[in-house]
C-alpha cells in the first residue's frame, strides 16, 4: 500500500509515465477532466503533455488505453499545440489501437485519426493510415481503409487527396482475406461518388467478377454531386451557414449550390503519364509516307493504340504532329484522314496544355479538309479540332481561323463558324475581350448574308453564343447595321445556348446540379483548373479558435487579414494571396535516416560525417543529384536537412563541402513541400554562414528558397532574431543586406514591422559601421514601401544618424518599389468587381503603413487638455496645443480613436490668432501621417473646416492649409471630399481667396481620378459661377478646372447644368465648354492590381506607378473600359479631336479608342513650337538624364497625348516589348503617308526613341534603329533640318548605342550618324560626337573618334568645333590610351587631319608626351602621304530647309549629299576594324569578296565592278605599309544564312574536282584571314579538318597516283590547303575547337604527307614539305593541349599496332611528342591530366613493358618514361590524384609506374631524363651544363656588341645556332634595343645567304619569341621554318600574290611577273620559304613582308633614292597595270 500512496502524490503528467497501470489509469482520468476544464486553446497547460499524449493511445494495458484514447481525444480536439503530435499519435493508433479485439478502441481510434484531419493534419493523418496500409495484420489493413473511407465521406476529396489512395486501390483487391477486399469495394464505392472518371480508368484491371460487382454498386449512387458534411476548424463558418440553409427548408438547395459545392477533382491529375514517342514503331516514318496505303494505314493505327493513354508524358512530339498533319492535309484515302484525326485528338488530350504549341500549325490544316463531306471524316475533325481547342486559347488560333473564314467552300465556312460557336462557349467575358469579338464578328457577320442556308445558320449560332457569352452590351455595336429579323435570330440562338462555365437559360432546374461538373471537367484543359479550386472556399488558416466557439468566428478572423480596410476587404485579400501552409512535426533522427536511405543512395548516408574532406564532398555530390531528380512528392525534406545538419553539419571546415549543403538545402526548398519546422532545423546554420566570405553567397540562396517555401514574413523574422542573438558583427551585417534584397524580391506584404524595427534600432547603435551602413540600406528599402512616416520612428535618433538616413531616403525619393518576382500568389481577377473601379489611387494604399504599431492615445486626450486648447487665454490655449503635438509626436503612429480631440481642433481653426491657427494646421498634418487611412473617418468633422480656411487672408496660413488638405487626401484619398454637399457649399461662398484656391487644388486631383461620386455635379452651377466672378484670378482657375470636371461628368451634363443661368452667361458658359471640350484629357487607366496590392500605395508609390507584369500580352488593342489585367501606369492623357461634329460620350471617351483609322501622328498647330518655349521657360523638365526616370516618361505620355493616336500611345508605353515592335512596325507603316504628322510630332517621337535605348531587348532595338534609317532618309528628302531641341534631346543618346558590343547595331547607329549630316550641320554634330569620346565604354570612345575622322575627312577641318586646335587636343589625348582600339582610332583620326593640312597637325595637337608622339610619328610616316580630296566646300556642310538658301544648297541636296554618303560609308567601312583604320587606295584593294561575288553558287560569276581612273595607278605612290584589309563590307549581304554557306563551301573541300577545292579554299582563307568575321567558323572546325584530311588521302591515294593530273596543281592545292590550316590554327580560339579524334586524323595526315616520297621529287615538293613542318608545329601549340596529346598518344599507339607502318612514322609521332613534353612546363595547367593519364593507361594496357620492350626501337618506353617523369616532376605528389577515370586503378601498371617514379624523386631531378630525350630527338652530342651554355653565349653576344669582333661574334652565332638547333636566345635577346635585335637578325641571314645557294630565301631562328618556331624534323633533314604568321601585317607583295590569283582565274599569263625585283629587297624579317612561284594562298601567308625601321629611316633620308624606288617600282608594275585594265575591261564587255 506504500507504493499506492507514493504514486498518489505524484503531479498528473508524472502519473501518465507511471510504471503502474493503475497510476496511469488514475493520470489519463485526471487528464481528461483537466482537458476539459481548460476552456483556452492557447493556454500553456496544453504543452505538458505534448510529449505524452502518444503514450496515451499505445498503452500495452487494454483497459488503460481506452482511457488514454478518450483523453487523447479530447486533447486533439481543443490544444492549439495538439497539431506537432500528428505523426507518432497517428502512427500509434494504427500500430496498437487498430489491431485491438474491442471495438471501442478501434472506434475511438478513428475518430482521433478524423480529429487530426479536422485541425487540419489530413496529409500527415493519410500518410500514415496509407503506411498501415502495406501492414500484415489484415485487422489493421481493414481499420485503416475504414477511416480513409470515413475521412473522405465526411471531409470529401479536397481535403483527403485521392491520387495515392488511387494508386493502392487495385492492391487491396488482390489482397487474400476477405475482409481486406470487403472494405476496400465500400472505399471504391466512396471514392465514385467523389470522382468517377478516375476510379473507373483505375479498376479496369481488376478481377472481373469484382469490377461488375462494382459497376452494380455505382449505378445505384445518387448523380448529384457529393457534398462534405464535415468541415475544417478554420471553416466552421461554413458549417454553421449549412446548418442554416437546412433550417430554412425549401431555400437550402437553391442557396447553398454555388457557394458550397465542392469542385471536381480532376481524374487526369490523378493518373500517371505514359511515355509514347519511345514505343513508336521503328519504321512509322517511313511507312506513314509509304505509296500503299495499307502501310499508312498501319502505322497510322499503331499511333492510334498508344495515343489511347489518358494522360501522356511530355515530349517532342513535333515530328509526329508533322506527320499526321501531312496525312490529314494531303492524303487522298479520307478514312486515313479520319484515323490521322483521330490521332490528334488522343495527343490533344492526353497531352493538354502542352499540345498547345502545337496548335497553330494543325488547326489551318483541319479548317480547311472540312471541305471533305463524309460524315465520319468530318465527326473525327470535329473531335480534333475540339480537342486541340482546349490546349490553347482563342486568341492564340485566332488569325488562322479568320483566315480560313474567307474559303469560298461553304462547308468549310459553315464548319469553322460552328467550331468558332463551340469555341465560343468556352470562352468568359475576359477570354473574350472586344479586340478578339471584333474581328470575328466582322467575318460572321459576312456569312449570315451568305447564299448557302447552313453557313447562314452556322453564322447565327456563333453569333448568339458570343451574344450569350459577354453580353448584349460589348456585342450590339457590331450589330448595328443588321436588320431586325437577323438580329432577332441571332437573340434566338443565344437563349438556346448552354455555356460550359455554368451561365444556363432556358434549361430545366433538375439540370442545374448534375451539369457544371462535367462541363468543368471538359473544360480544365481549356481553362485550367486553378480557378474551379480557388472558388470553393477560404484555404486552410491557422486555428483561431475551439469548435464550441463558432458564433462571432469569421468576421473577427476578416478583420485581421487586412489591416486597415473592411473584413470583406480581408477575405478577398485572403483568398487570393494566402498559400497552403505546410506543416510536420518534428521527427526524431531514427525516422530520418530511415527516410533519407529511402531516396539516397547507400554510400551517401554513410560518408556524411566521413573525415576525409573529399568523401564528404563527393557525397554531397550524390546527395545533390538525388535531390534534383525526386518528385516534389517523394522528397522527405525534413529528413534531408537533418542529414545534412549531421555532425559535422553546420560546423563543417572546408567550404567546398559547405558551400555544397547550402546549396542542398535551397534545392530542397525550392523543389520539396518545405515547412516551418524543415526550416528551423537549419536557418540557425545559415544565419552562422551568412558572414563567410566563401559560403555567404550560398546561405542567402538557400535563405531566399526557404522564404519562398515558408513566407518571408516568418522567414524574416526567424533569421533577424537569430543574427541578433549572435554576437558577429559581420552575420548581423549580412543579414540585413539579405533582408534588404528579400524586400525588393517579394515585396513588403504582411511583414512584422514592429519587430524589424526593433532590430534595426538595435543595428543603428551598434559599434560596427557595417552593421550601422547595412540597417540604414535596409531602412532605404523600407522607405521605399512605407514612405516619409518611417522616418517619425527614427527621429529620436541622434543628429548625425539621422543625417545619414535622410540621406538614403532622400536617394530612394521619387522612385517605385519593384516589382515582387518572388513568392507571389495568383489572385483572381473575378475578385474584382465594380466597385473597385472606383477606387482611388490613394486608397487602400496604406496596407504597409497600417503594418506598423499603432499606440492608442485617447486616454491621454483628457478633458483637462480639451479645456486647455479653448481656454480663453491664447497662451494657454497654445500649451494645450503644444502638448497635443507632444503626444503625437511620442506616439508616432496612432489608432484612429482620438476622443474628443477633433472638436477641439475644430474650434481652433478659428481662433483669431493666426499663429495658433497655422500651429492647428501642422498638428493636423502630424494626425493624417500618424494616423494614416484611418483618418478618412474625420474628414467631414475636422476635414472640410480645413478647407474653410483656404479662404484667410494671410497667405501663409492659406498654403499651411493647403499643404494639410493635400496630406489628409494623401491618406484618405478624394472619395470622401467629394461625397455630400460639404465641397459645394464651401465653393459656394463667394470668398475669392477660398474660390481660387479650392478650385486651383479640384484642377490638380481631378485629373488624377478614375471615378468620382455623383454629388459632383453639385459643384457645377458654383463653378459657373466663379466662371463669371469679378475676380480674375479667380475666373482663370475655373477655366483651368473645367476641362477636369468634364472629364467626370461629360459634356452633356456639363451643358444641361447650364439651363438654369442667365441668356447671356449660358452662351459665354456654353462657348467655354465647347473650348474645354477640345481639351478634355481622358480618365486615366486603372492600375495593375496584381503586384500594386502587396506592396502598398505611400507617397512614394503613389507618385511613381509601379508596372506590373503583363497577364494579358497577346492583347493588340485597348479595352473600352479600363482592364485591370494590363499594366498601365496611371497618367493624364489627352487627345485633341481633330474630327468636328463628333459627339463626346457623356460617361468616357476610350470607346474612341478601339478606332485605329484615323491618323496615327496629329498636325497640332505650333505645338513644336510651344513644347519649345515650355522647355526653354523651365515650365517642363529638360529632356537630360543618365537614365530615365519616371517623372520624365510621364511628361512624355502628357505632351504625347495631344498628338498621337491614343492606342498608338498606349502601345509605345506599354510594359511588354512585343507592344514596342507593333508600335514600331505602325510608324514605320505611316511614315510616307503622314509626313507631315511625322514632322510636327518629330521632336516626341525622337525622344521616345531615345527611351527605347536604354531597353534590354535587342529586337526592340534594331526595330527603333530601322525605323530611324527611314525617317532621317525621308527628312533629307524632304529638306528638313533638324533643331537644337531636336538635336539636343536625341543625339547624345543615339552616340552611346555606338559603343554596343553587337557589330550590327553599331553599324546601323554609324550609318543613321552619317544620314544625320543630311538634316543637321556636321559642325553641330561634332562637339556631341566629342562627347561622347569621353565615355568609360572603350568601343564608344573608338568608334565616335573614327566618326569623328570621317566628318574631318568630309567637310574639312572647319567641322571641328569649338575650333580645330581644341577639337585636335582633345582627340589626341586619346593617344595615350589604355585600349588599343581607341589609340589606334585616334591615331587614324589625326593622320586624316595630317593628309590634308599636312604638318601644320603638330601645332594644333600642342605637346604630347614622347612616347604619344613617337607613336603619331611612326603612323603618319607609315601611313599615305598622299593628301586625301578637297574637302566639300564650307558652304556645303550646312544643309537649310528653307530659310539661307544659296547657290550650293541645291546641289547639296541634289547632288553632292548622295555622294557624300557613299565616301561616308566608305570611310567608315575602313576604320570600323582598328587594325585596317588608315585609307588603302581601291586600286590596291583587289578584294576577292567583291570580284567572286558567288552568291553561294560554286562557280565564280563576274560582277559588275567599279568605275575606277586607272591612269592614276601610274603616277609614283609611297605604298602604305597595309594591314590585312576587311572582308568585304557586302560579305553579310552575300551570305545571309551564313551557317548553311559555311556548311556548303566546307563540303566543296572534300571535292574530287582540284579546281572546286581550290575556290572553297580560297573563300575560307578570306574568312580566316579577318578577325571579325573568322568567328563566323566557330562550331565548324571540326566538320572542316575533316573534310581537309579527307582531301589529303583522296591526293595522297588518287591524285599523286595519277599520271595525267599535272602535278603543279596538286602542289597548288597542297599549298591551299597548308595556308588555310596555318591560318586557322593562327587563332587560338578556333584553335582549340578541334577535337581530338579530329586531331588524331589531321596530324596521321600530315605525317604521311611528310613521309610520301613522291611529294620530294616534285620540282617544289621541299617547300610543301617544310610548311607541313611549320604547320604540325602550330598544330602543336595553338590546339587544346588536352586533345592533341590526346591524340598524340592514340596515334602513337595505332602505329605501333598497325604491321604495315613505317617506323618513321611512329618516330614521327614521337618527335611530336617531345615537343609537347618541352611545352608542358607552360601548359601544364590547362592540360585536363585525367583524362591524358587515361591514355597513358590504355597505352600501357595495350603495351605491357614486356612488349614494349620487344620493339625494334627503345624510343616508344622512352618516350612513354619521359612524359611520365615530366608529369611527376612538374606535379609532385597530385599526380596521383588525377587517376579518376581509370576503373581499376590497383591493375593498371601505371599507379605503380607513378609510385616508383615519386620515391626516386626525392634524389634526382627529372631533367636527366629530359637530356636524354632531347639527345635523342636532336641528336646534340654535347653534353655541357645549362650554365656553361649561358655563358658560352653570353661570350658571343659580348663580341657581337664590340666594333672590333662584331662579325666574328655573328659567325659563332650562325654556328652555333646550326649546331644547336633548338637552343633559345630568347633571353640574350629580350633586354636589348629593337635596333641590335634587328641587326643581330640581319647579321645572320647575311651570313645564311653566302654559305647557301642565292635561289633560296635564308632561315633564322634569332628572333623575338613571338617569331620563334621549332619545326619537328623532317626524315631528310631539320629545318627551322619561321615568319611572322600571327596575320597581323603584310607587305605589297601580298597585294601583287592576290594580282596573280585573278590574273590566273581570268586566263592571263603570269610568266612575266618574273621580271619584277626580288621581294628579298623588302625583307626586315626572316620570311617563310615560298612553296613555289604559284603557291599563291600560301605565300600570301607564309611571305607577310614589313620594311625594318631602319630602312625606313635611311629612305626618308634620302629622297631622291625613295623617288627612284618609288619610280622602279612604278615602272616594274606598268605591265601588270597594263595587263589589269585589259583583264578589266574584258570583265565589262563579258557582262554586257
Amino acid at each position: 500500500m506504500g507504493d499506492d500512496s507514493e504514486w498518489l502524490k505524484l503531479p498528473v503528467d508524472q502519473k501518465c509515465e507511471h510504471k503502474l497501470w493503475k497510476a496511469r489509469l488514475s493520470g489519463y482520468e485526471e487528464a481528461l477532466k483537466i482537458f476539459q476544464k481548460i476552456k483556452d486553446e492557447k493556454s500553456p497547460e496544453w504543452s505538458k503533455y505534448l510529449g505524452l499524449i502518444k503514450k496515451f493511445v499505445t498503452d500495452s494495458n487494454a483497459v488503460v488505453q481506452l482511457k488514454g484514447l478518450e483523453a487523447a481525444l479530447v486533447y486533439v480536439e481543443n490544444a492549439h499545440v495538439a497539431g506537432k503530435t500528428t505523426g507518432e499519435v497517428v502512427s500509434g493508433v494504427v500500430s496498437k489501437v487498430f489491431n485491438q479485439p474491442k471495438a471501442k478502441a478501434k472506434e475511438l481510434g478513428i475518430e482521433i485519426c478524423l480529429m487530426y484531419v479536422e485541425i487540419e493534419k489530413g496529409e500527415s493523418v493519410q500518410e500514415e493510415l496509407l503506411k498501415g496500409l502495406d501492414n500484415k495484420n489484415p485487422k489493421i489493413i481493414v481499420a485503416c481503409i475504414e477511416t480513409l473511407r470515413k475521412a473522405l465521406s465526411e471531409f470529401g476529396s479536397k481535403i483527403i487527396s485521392l491520387k495515392p489512395i488511387i494508386k493502392v486501390l487495385p492492391k487491396l483487391f488482390e489482397s487474400r482475406d476477405k475482409a481486406v477486399r470487403d472494405e476496400a469495394k465500400l472505399f471504391a464505392i466512396e471514392i465514385y461518388r467523389w470522382n468517377r472518371d478516375a476510379v473507373k480508368h483505375t479498376l479496369q484491371n481488376i478481377n472481373s467478377v469484382q469490377l461488375k460487382e462494382l459497376e452494380e454498386e455505382w449505378v445505384k449512387l445518387p448523380t448529384g454531386a457529393p457534398k462534405p458534411s464535415r468541415f475544417l476548424r478554420s471553416q466552421q463558418e461554413l458549417e454553421a451557414k449549412l446548418e442554416q440553409q437546412q433550417s430554412a427548408g425549401g431555400d437550402a438547395e437553391g442557396g447553398g449550390d454555388d457557394g458550397d459545392e465542392v469542385p471536381q477533382v480532376d481524374a487526369y491529375e490523378l493518373l500517371d503519364a505514359v511515355e509514347i514517342l519511345s514505343k513508336l514503331p521503328k519504321d512509322f516514318y517511313d511507312k506513314i509516307e509509304a505509296k500503299k496505303w495499307q502501310e499508312r494505314k498501319e502505322a497510322l493505327e499503331a499511333v492510334e493504340v498508344l495515343v489511347k493513354n489518358p494522360k501522356l508524358e511530355a515530349g517532342d512530339y513535333a515530328d509526329l504532329v508533322k506527320a499526321l498533319k501531312k496525312v490529314v492535309g494531303k492524303d487522298t484515302n479520307v478514312m486515313l484522314v479520319a484515323l490521322a484525326a483521330k490521332c490528334l485528338t488522343g495527343l490533344a488530350v492526353g497531352l493538354r496544355k502542352k499540345f498547345g504549341q502545337y496548335a497553330g500549325h494543325v488547326v489551318p490544316t483541319i479548317l480547311e479538309k472540312f471541305k471533305e463531306k463524309k460524315p465520319q471524316v468530318v465527326q473525327a475533325l470535329q473531335e480534333a479540332i475540339d480537342a486541340i481547342f482546349l490546349t490553347t486559347t482563342l486568341q492564340n488560333i485566332s488569325e488562322d481561323v479568320l483566315a480560313v473564314m474567307d474559303n469560298k467552300n461553304p462547308t468549310i465556312k459553315q464548319q469553322t463558324s460552328l467550331f468558332i460557336a463551340r469555341s465560343f462557349r468556352h470562352c468568359t467575358s475576359s477570354t473574350l475581350p472586344k479586340s478578339l469579338l471584333k474581328p470575328f464578328c466582322a467575318a460572321l457577320l459576312k456569312h449570315i448574308n451568305d447564299s448557302a442556308p447552313e453557313v447562314r445558320d452556322a453564322a447565327f449560332e456563333a453569333l448568339g453564343t458570343a451574344l450569350k457569352v459577354v453580353g448584349e452590351k460589348s456585342v450590339n455595336p457590331f450589330l448595328a447595321d443588321v436588320d431586325k429579323l437577323k438580329l432577332d435570330r441571332i437573340k434566338e440562338c443565344s437563349e438556346k445556348v448552354e455555356l460550359v462555365h455554368g451561365k444556363k437559360s432556358g434549361l430545366a432546374t433538375e439540370k442545374k446540379e448534375s451539369k457544371p461538373l462535367p462541363g468543368r471537367a471538359a473544360a480544365s484543359g481549356a481553362a485550367g483548373d486553378k480557378d474551379t479550386k480557388d472558388v470553393s472556399g477560404p484555404k486552410p488558416g491557422p486555428l483561431k479558435k475551439t469548435p464550441t466557439a463558432k458564433a462571432g468566428g469569421p468576421s473577427k478572423k476578416g478583420k485581421t487579414t487586412a489591416p486597415g480596410g473592411s473584413a470583406s476587404a480581408g477575405t478577398k485579400n485572403k483568398k487570393g494571396l494566402e498559400t497552403k501552409e505546410i506543416v510536420e512535426p518534428e521527427l526524431s533522427i531514427e525516422v530520418c535516416e530511415e527516410k533519407a536511405s529511402a531516396v539516397l543512395p547507400p554510400t551517401c548516408i554513410q560518408l556524411l560525417d566521413s573525415s576525409n574532406w573529399k568523401e564528404r564532398l563527393a557525397c554531397m555530390e550524390e546527395f545533390q543529384k538525388a535531390v534534383e531528380l525526386m518528385e516534389r512528392t517523394e522528397m522527405p525534406c525534413q529528413a534531408l536537412v537533418k542529414m545534412l545538419a549531421k555532425k559535422p553539419g553546420w560546423k563543417e571546415t572546408n567550404f567546398q563541402v559547405m558551400q555544397m549543403k547550402l546549396h542542398i538545402v535551397a534545392l530542397i526548398a525550392q523543389k520539396g513541400n518545405f515547412s516551418k519546422t524543415s526550416a528551423q532545423i537549419v536557418l540557425d546554420g545559415l544565419v552562422d554562414k551568412i558572414g563567410d566570405v566563401k559560403c555567404g553567397n550560398n546561405a542567402k540562396e538557400a535563405m531566399t528558397a526557404i522564404a519562398e517555401a515558408c513566407m518571408l514574413p516568418w522567414t524574416a523574422e526567424q533569421v533577424m532574431s537569430m543574427a541578433f542573438s549572435q554576437k558577429n558583427p559581420k552575420n548581423q551585417s549580412e543579414t540585413l543586406n539579405w533582408l534588404s534584397n528579400a524586400i525588393k524580391e517579394f515585396g513588403f506584404s504582411e511583414l512584422n514591422v514592429k519587430a524589424f524595427i526593433s532590430n534595426v534600432k538595435t543595428a543603428l547603435a551598434a559599434t560596427n559601421p557595417a552593421v550601422r551602413t547595412s540597417a540604414i540600406t535596409l531602412l532605404g528599402v523600407m522607405y521605399l514601401y512605407v514612405g516619409p512616416s518611417l522616418r517619425m520612428i527614427f527621429e529620436d535618433e541622434k543628429p548625425a544618424l539621422l543625417s545619414q538616413i535622410d540621406a538614403e531616403f532622400q536617394k530612394m525619393q521619387g522612385q517605385s518599389p519593384p516589382a515582387p518576382t518572388r513568392g507571389i500568389a495568383k489572385h483572381s481577377t473575378s475578385a474584382t468587381d465594380e466597385g473597385e473601379d472606383g477606387e482611388e489611387p490613394g486608397e487602400g494604399g496604406n496596407d504597409v503603413v497600417d503594418l506598423l504599431p499603432r499606440i492608442e492615445i485617447s486616454d491621454k486626450i483628457t478633458s483637462e487638455l480639451v479645456s486647455k486648447i479653448g481656454d480663453k487665454n491664447w497662451k494657454i490655449r497654445k500649451e494645450g496645443l503644444d502638448e497635443v503635438a507632444g503626444i503625437i509626436n511620442e506616439a508616432k503612429f496612432i489608432q484612429p480613436n482620438i476622443g474628443e480631440l477633433p472638436t477641439a481642433l475644430k474650434g481652433r481653426l478659428n481662433d483669431s490668432n493666426k499663429i495658433l491657427v497655422q500651429q492647428t494646421l501642422n498638428i493636423l498634418q502630424q494626425l493624417a501621417v500618424a494616423m494614416g487611412a484611418n483618418i478618412r473617418q474625420h474628414v467631414k468633422n475636422l476635414g472640410i473646416p480645413v478647407i474653410t480656411v483656404l479662404g484667410d487672408s494671410k497667405n501663409n496660413v492659406r498654403a499651411a492649409a493647403l499643404a494639410t488638405v493635400n496630406a489628409w487626401a494623401e491618406q484618405t484619398g478624394m472619395k470622401e471630399w467629394l461625397e455630400g454637399e460639404d465641397l459645394s457649399e464651401e465653393l459656394k461662398k463667394e470668398n475669392p481667396f477660398l474660390r481660387q484656391e479650392l478650385l486651383g487644388w479640384l484642377a490638380e486631383k481631378l485629373p488624377t481620378l478614375r471615378s468620382t461620386p455623383t454629388d459632383l455635379i453639385l459643384c457645377v452651377p458654383h463653378l459657373y459661377s466663379c466662371l463669371k466672378d469679378r475676380n480674375g484670378d479667380v475666373r482663370k482657375k475655373a477655366q483651368d478646372a473645367l476641362p477636369f470636371f468634364m472629364m467626370h461628368l461629360g459634356y452633356e451634363k456639363m451643358a444641361k447644368a447650364t439651363g438654369k443661368l442667365k441668356p447671356t452667361s449660358k452662351d459665354q458658359v456654353l462657348a467655354m465648354l465647347e473650348k474645354a471640350k477640345a481639351n478634355m484629357p481622358s480618365k486615366p487607366a486603372a492600375p495593375a492590381k496584381a503586384m500594386s496590392k502587396p506592396m502598398g500605395g505611400s507617397a512614394p508609390a503613389k507618385t511613381q506607378p509601379i508596372p506590373a507584369p503583363v497577364e494579358d500580352s497577346v492583347s493588340s488593342t485597348i479595352e473600352a473600359k479600363p482592364d485591370l489585367k494590363k499594366a498601365k501606369a496611371p497618367g493624364v492623357s489627352s487627345k485633341a479631336k481633330s474630327v468636328q461634329g463628333k459627339k463626346v460620350p457623356s460617361k468616357t471617351t476610350l470607346k474612341e479608342d478601339d478606332d485605329k483609322s484615323g491618323p496615327i501622328f496629329i498636325v497640332v498647330p505650333n505645338g513644336k513650337e510651344q513644347r519649345m518655349r515650355d522647355e526653354k521657360g523651365l515650365k517642363v523638365l529638360k529632356w537630360n538624364f543618365t537614365t530615365p526616370r519616371d517623372e520624365y516618361i510621364e511628361q512624355l505620355k502628357t505632351q504625347m497625348s495631344t498628338c498621337v493616336a491614343k492606342w498608338l500611345q498606349d502601345e509605345m508605353f506599354h510594359s511588354d516589348f512585343q507592344h514596342h515592335n507593333k508600335a514600331l512596325a505602325v510608324m514605320v507603316d505611316h511614315l510616307e503617308s503622314e509626313k507631315d504628322g511625322v514632322i510636327s510630332c518629330l521632336d516626341l517621337i525622337l525622344k521616345w526613341l531615345t527611351l527605347r535605348f536604354f531597353d534590354t531587348n535587342t529586337s526592340v532595338l534594331m526595330k527603333a534603329l530601322e525605323y530611324l534609317k527611314l525617317l532621317f532618309t525621308l527628312l533629307s528628302e524632304e529638306e528638313y533640318h533638324l533643331t537644337e531641341n531636336e538635336a539636343s534631346s536625341f543625339i547624345p543618346y543615339l552616340i552611346l548605342k555606338v559603343g554596343e558590343p553587337k557589330d550590327v547595331i553599331r553599324k546601323d547607329v554609324r550609318a543613321i550618324l552619317n544620314r544625320m549630316c543630311l538634316v543637321y550641320p556636321a559642325s553641330k554634330m561634332f562637339p556631341f560626337i566629342m562627347e561622347g569620346t569621353k565615355s568609360k565604354n572603350s568601343k564608344q570612345r573608338a568608334e565616335c573618334l573614327e566618326e569623328l575622322g570621317c566628318l574631318i575627312e568630309s567637310y574639312g577641318m572647319n567641322v571641328c568645333q569649338p575650333t580645330p586646335g581644341k577639337a585636335l587636343k582633345e582627340i589626341a589625348i586619346h593617344i595615350g590610351d589604355r585600349d588599343n582600339a581607341v589609340r589606334n582610332a585616334a591615331l587614324n583620326t589625326i593622320v586624316t587631319v595630317y593628309n590634308v593640312h599636312g604638318d601644320q597637325v603638330f601645332k594644333l595637337i600642342g605637346n604630347l608626351s614622347e612616347k604619344d608622339m613617337s607613336m603619331l610619328e611612326e603612323r603618319i610616316k607609315r601611313s599615305a602621304k598622299r593628301p586625301s580630296a578637297a574637302p566639300v566646300k564650307q558652304a556645303e556642310e550646312k544643309p537649310q530647309r528653307t530659310q539661307n538658301i544659296n547657290s550650293n544648297a541645291n546641289m547639296l541636296r541634289k547632288g553632292p549629299a548622295e555622294d557624300m554618303s557613299s565616301k561616308l560609308n566608305q570611310a567608315r567601312s575602313l576604320s570600323g576594324h582598328p587594325e585596317a583604320a588608315q585609307m588603302v587606295r581601291r586600286e590596291f584593294q583587289l578584294d576577292l569578296d567583291e570580284i567572286e561575288n558567288d552568291n553561294g553558287t560554286v562557280r565564280c560569276e563576274m560582277p559588275e565592278l567599279v568605275q575606277h581612273k586607272l591612269d592614276d595607278i601610274f603616277e609614283p605612290v609611297l605604298i602604305p605599309e597595309p594591314k590585312i584589309r576587311a572582308v568585304s563590307p557586302h560579305f553579310d549581304d552575300m551570305h545571309s544564312n551564313t551557317a548553311s554557306t559555311i556548311n556548303f563551301i566546307i563540303s566543296q573541300v572534300a571535292s574530287g574536282d582540284i579546281n572546286t577545292s581550290i575556290q572553297a579554299l580560297t573563300q575560307i582563307d578570306e574568312v580566316l584571314r579577318q578577325e571579325d568575321k573568322a568567328e563566323a567558323m566557330s562550331g565548324h572546325i571540326d566538320q572542316f579538318l575533316i573534310a581537309t584530311f579527307m582531301q589529303l588521302r583522296l591526293i595522297y591515294s588518287t591524285h599523286m597516283a595519277d599520271e595525267k593530273l599535272d602535278k603543279d596543281e596538286i602542289i597548288k592545292l597542297y599549298s591551299c590547303i597548308i595556308g588555310n590550316m596555318i591560318s586557322l590554327f593562327q587563332i587560338e580560339s578556333l584553335a582549340r575547337e578541334a577535337s581530338t579524334g579530329v586531331l588524331k586524323d589531321l596530324m596521321h595526315g600530315l605525317i604521311t604527307l611528310m613521309l610520301d616520297s613522291r611529294i620530294e621529287d616534285l620540282e617544289e615538293g621541299q617547300q610543301v614539305i617544310r610548311s607541313v613542318n611549320l604547320l604540325v608545329v602550330k598544330v602543336l601549340e595553338k590546339s587544346d593541349q588536352t586533345n592533341i596529346l590526346s591524340a598524340l598518344l592514340v596515334l602513337l599507339q595505332d602505329s605501333l599496332l598497325a604491321t604495315a607502318s613505317s617506323p618513321k612514322f611512329s618516330e614521327l609521332v614521337m618527335k611530336c611528342l617531345w615537343r609537347m613534353v618541352r611545352l608542358l612546363p607552360d601548359t601544364i595547367n590547362s592540360i585536363n591530366l585525367d583524362r591524358i593519364l587515361l591514355d597513358i593507361h590504355i597505352f600501357m594496357k595495350v603495351f605491357p613493358k614486356e612488349k614494349l620492350k620487344q620493339c625494334k626501337s627503345e624510343f616508344p618506353i622512352r618516350t612513354l618514361k619521359t612524359l611520365l617523369h615530366t608529369l611527376c616532376k612538374l606535379k609532385g605528389p597530385k599526380i596521383l590524384d588525377h587517376l579518376t577515370m581509370i576503373d581499376n586503378k590497383n591493375e593498371s601498371e601505371l599507379e605503380a609506374h607513378l609510385c616508383r617514379m615519386m620515391k626516386h624523386s626525392m634524389d634526382q631531378t627529372g631533367s636527366k631524363s629530359d637530356k636524354e630525350t632531347e639527345k635523342g630527338a636532336s641528336r646534340i652530342d654535347e653534353k655541357s651544363s645549362k650554365a656553361k651554355v649561358n655563358d658560352f653565349l653570353a661570350e658571343i653576344f659580348k663580341k657581337i656588341g664590340s666594333k672590333e669582333n662584331t662579325k666574328e661574334g655573328l659567325a659563332e652565332l650562325y654556328e652555333y645556332k646550326k649546331k644547336y638547333s633548338d637552343t633559345d636566345i630568347e633571353p640574350f635577346l629580350k633586354n636589348s634595343s629593337q635596333f641590335f635585335q634587328s641587326y643581330v637578325e640581319r647579321g645572320l641571314r647575311v651570313i645564311e645567304m653566302e654559305r647557301e645557294s642565292k635561289g633560296r630565301i635564308p632561315t633564322s631562328t634569332g628572333i623575338s619569341p613571338q617569331m620563334e618556331v621549332t619545326c619537328v624534323p623532317t626524315p631528310t633533314s631539320t629545318v627551322s621554318s619561321l615568319g611572322n604568321t600571327n596575320g597581323e601585317e603584310v607587305g605589297p607583295s601580298v597585294y601583287l600574290e592576290r594580282l596573280k590569283i585573278l590574273r590566273q582565274r581570268c586566263g592571263l599569263d603570269n610568266t612575266k611577273q618574273d621580271d619584277r625585283p626580288p621581294l628579298t629587297s623588302l625583307l626586315s624579317k626572316p620570311a617563310i620559304p615560298p612553296v613555289a612561284s604559284s603557291t599563291d594562298m600560301l605565300h600570301s601567308k607564309l611571305s607577310q613582308l614589313r620594311e625594318s625601321r631602319e630602312q625606313h629611316q635611311h629612305s626618308d633620308l634620302d629622297s631622291n633614292q625613295t623617288h627612284s624606288a618609288g619610280t622602279m617600282t612604278s615602272s616594274s608594275s606598268t605591265t601588270n597595270i597594263d595587263d589589269l585594265k585589259k583583264r578589266l575591261e574584258r570583265i565589262k564587255s563579258s557582262r554586257k
